[in-house]
């Protein structure tokens, strides 16, 4: 049996099809679908360099490896390489070939420290430290059966406060490129990561295919966007808020918490049935949040690092 890696092709459906597959089986709490694969792939930030690749064996997919630098950092050289093989596929190679593609590919594009989610299971961390990584930050991937769930009760919004969805900045979404760039600076993460321009942030997620704008919450005060929750769908069941967050200045208020279960209550009216999102384990306000609601842990990832010398 013969394992190679190759560059995705966005424009051949099988490509995209089989990627989208491979990550659904070897990670299920992550919306992927063909066809934001293939938007990532076309869309993302040239300074990216983003590039997926495929493994395959004997022409049949089963691995996959996400590549890019990661261009909104203040700080330059961060790569980033994500890599995820079939279950019933593991120990043929595939992993160490993606990954060693992977980085010979940010190495010749300047990377100088590269970061990767790796799977909190003992065959997938000793896979990452064997290749010189280190271990640093986790975060948890949740699931809440969103169909047999006994979601909060909705609650009027307190004097001042307004509950929209994203669908009414339809015209001008500014308001909340701003509110999100606020909260992103303060979110846990061993990257630095700015959102500085309007246009990238537009195209990379305002504008995403697996976004829902009639799902994303948010709480205005006083007419000013405070706190809201990105929803995105996988155009089926299954939906996710991918950021929650409270600008600054209206913290300690509630206003993440209603805001995300307006979202949730609006996307079980709309026949979803399952709801997932992701947590950093030391976010222990946002953790709270969510066992609130009912989530429950379902998978653990680390991120690794390794610098290149």
């Amino acid at each position: 049996m013969t394992v190679i890696v190759r560059e995705l092709r966005h424009e051949d459906p099988a490509d995209t099809a089989g990627f989208a597959r491979i990550r659904q089986q070897a990670l299920p709490f992550i919306l992927f679908t063909p066809e934001s694969i293939a938007y990532d792939l076309e869309r993302t930030h040239p300074d990216a360099h983003y590039q997926p690749l495929l493994a395959e064996e004997d022409g049949e997919p089963i691995g996959t490896a996400q590549v890019s630098l990661v261009y909104d950092s203040p700080d330059p050289g961060q790569g980033s390489l994500n890599i995820y093989v079939r279950p019933d596929r593991t120990g043929r190679g595939a992993g160490s070939l993606l990954a060693r593609v992977a980085e010979e590919r940010l190495a010749a594009l300047g990377a100088t420290r590269l970061h990767s989610w790796v799977l909190d299971e003992p065959g997938c961390r000793a896979f990452a430290e064997k290749r010189g990584y280190r271990a640093s930050r986790s975060a948890h991937l949740l699931r809440l059966d969103l169909a047999n769930a006994t979601l909060p009760p909705l609650q009027p919004p307190p004097d001042g406060v307004e509950l929209r969805s994203g669908a009414d900045f339809a015209d001008d979404p500014r308001p909340l490129f701003r509110l999100d760039a606020e909260t992103l600076r303060d979110e846990p993460s061993d990257i630095d990561r700015e959102f500085t321009d309007y246009d990238a942030w537009l195209t990379e997620t305002w504008h995403h295919p697996l976004l829902s704008h009639e799902l994303t919450s948010v709480a205005l005060v006083d007419g000013r966007p405070a706190a809201f929750s990105a929803a995105r769908t996988d155009g089926g069941t299954r939906y996710a808020t991918v950021m929650t967050g409270t600008g600054r200045a209206f913290r300690g208020r509630g206003l993440a918490k209603l805001a995300k279960n307006h979202s949730l209550h609006r996307a079980r009216a709309a026949g979803f049935t399952e709801a997932l999102t992701g947590n950093d384990a030391g976010n222990g306000p946002m953790l709270a949040i969510n066992t609130w609601f009912g989530y429950e842990i379902r998978a653990t990832e680390v991120q690794y690092v390794r610098d290149l010398g």
